[in-house]
């Protein structure tokens, strides 16, 4: 399970165990798991921050059956069962200032008790200069919970945050553990249970294969076309075939038995010849109107926008859908653009609307610097997501999917294979045909995102990164459904 910083608090809090028992069985925990990541001939250096979070470190220490010292930086504690941890510590352990550089030199692993979920604002001067030379050595760090100078929620980590080898994440995993792509602060992430009762339901979505078929209903026995849904793509231009055609393909790696195609009438022949099943709505300037509606009254989901750059009145088109759509819409690539500077229009739409953005174009859509949105994903997300009543997958190697009522997904899957033109492109094929047949919108964008980088992880088992080829995906997806006899 994931959980927020506040629901983790709730959690302690609803347990009815005291503050002081917690510590003591996440201490107990965090040292057990410590004998096993590590040798028996290590010297370990607590390092303990003043609250809580350092309390931990202060029973580890009285837990550990080997040569341990601690560091507190900031003095004693300032929690009362922080403190008591600390008197209940073997005493000769504590390393005073003058000592530490010498200290630190001698341990074989570090373990990070410095601040915990509730971090948040910046780190002083002395605890930077700590950090940064931890992080030039080549020691073996462990963090306990979270990495000391990163948040809990958002995933943002001061520049001189302490990066681990190991993190553990205490009871249930954070919203910064499922970042790890982004931030790439620790190498791997293990929860470590404290027994604690988990909360009934949560605002985090997980996704695994099995999480993916439960959601995916199979042809019954006198199903006809279309029985799983019809889907309805609009985009390509002259010099863009190429974007609407890898829409289609990711309708049929879903299996997508029904797939309508507006498309200007330039690219029609092109897209024609590589997909005969298709029905198309070839439209110019003069007919879109007709061509589009004709198609949009048959659609249980619509895509609209991959290659649209060149589409002949692409906003008209656009405009068109919106309106009268009654069924769920994606808007990629140009549809986003064309949405820059007029997103307050998002509040005169009445279907489920599915943005698509990567971080340039979200950036683009919110008037902020990359850069900012980079540090604040999550947080952003949730709120456009929220403010504007619409979906929010903002891509990236850990893809964030936000919806309007604040439900969120951080997506575990894919590789870098899928850093190559085109592979946005795929996925909205794939996430058009998952809102066709699954009637809950968040749900199925959820399992297009996760389904598009569980095919590329499971190709890599055939094909390298650097060649890897989208035109695979049918195929591999084709094994997964023998495999779950769909």
């Amino acid at each position: 399970m994931i959980i927020d910083s506040e629901g983790m608090k709730k959690t302690e809090e609803s347990s009815g165990i005291p503050v002081y028992d917690l510590m003591c069985a996440a201490g107990r925990a965090c040292a057990a798991q410590i004998e096993k990541d590590t040798a028996e001939t290590d010297h370990v250096l607590i390092i303990a921050g003043k609250g809580n979070n350092g309390g931990d470190g202060y029973v580890i220490a009285k837990e550990l059956k080997r040569t341990v010292r601690l560091y507190a930086p900031f003095g004693s504690p300032k929690t009362p069962e922080a403190l008591k941890a600390k008197k209940e510590m073997p005493s000769g352990i504590l390393v005073r200032k003058k000592d530490i550089d010498t200290v630190l030199e001698d341990a074989d692993v570090i373990i990070d008790c410095v601040f915990g979920f509730s971090y948040h604002g910046d780190l002083t001067d002395e605890i930077r200069s700590l950090f940064r030379r931890i992080n030039r050595m080549r020691t073996r760090v462990i963090s306990i919970d979270i990495n000391s100078g990163c948040e809990a929620d958002t995933g943002h980590c001061d520049k001189d945050a302490l990066h681990s080898d190991l993190t553990y994440a205490l009871e249930m995993f954070k919203p910064f553990h499922m970042l790890r792509r982004e931030h790439r602060m620790f190498r791997k992430a293990i929860v470590v249970p404290l027994g604690l009762p988990h909360p009934e339901t949560t605002d985090w979505m997980e996704m695994d294969e099995e999480t993916f078929f439960a959601g995916l209903a199979k042809k019954s026995e006198n199903a006809y076309k279309g029985a799983d849904g019809k889907i309805l793509i609009a985009g390509g231009g002259y010099g863009m075939a190429g974007a609407v055609m890898l829409n289609i393909l990711g309708a049929r790696t879903m299996g997508c038995s029904y797939i309508h195609a507006a498309v200007p009438t330039d690219i029609y022949h092109i897209a024609a010849s590589r997909f005969m099943t298709a029905v198309y709505h070839p439209f110019y300037d003069g007919n879109y109107q007709e061509k589009i509606l004709e198609a949009l009254q048959q659609a249980d989901a619509v895509a609209f926008g991959s290659g649209a750059v060149n589409m002949p009145r692409k906003r008209d088109c656009m405009d068109l859908i919106l309106q009268n759509s009654k069924v769920p819409v994606i808007l990629d690539a140009e549809g986003l653009r064309l949405m820059v500077h007029n997103t307050y229009l998002f509040r005169f739409i009445h279907c489920p609307v599915i943005l698509t953005p990567h971080i340039g174009e979200f950036a683009a859509l919110l008037n902020r610097d990359v850069s900012e949105v980079r540090d604040g994903r999550i947080r952003l997300a949730r709120a456009f997501a929220k403010e504007n009543n619409v979906y929010v997958v903002l891509k990236g190697a850990d893809t964030v999917v936000a919806s309007p009522d604040s439900k969120c997904y951080i997506n575990q899957s894919g590789n870098p294979a899928l850093a190559q033109a085109g592979s946005g492109d795929l996925l909205t094929g794939i996430m058009a045909a998952c809102l066709a047949s699954q009637p809950d919108v968040f749900r199925a964008v959820c399992m297009a995102v996760y389904i598009h980088g569980h095919i590329a992880d499971l190709g890599l088992k055939e094909m390298s990164v650097r060649g890897f080829d989208l035109e695979a995906y049918p195929s591999i997806m084709d094994r997964l459904f023998q495999k779950y006899g769909y």
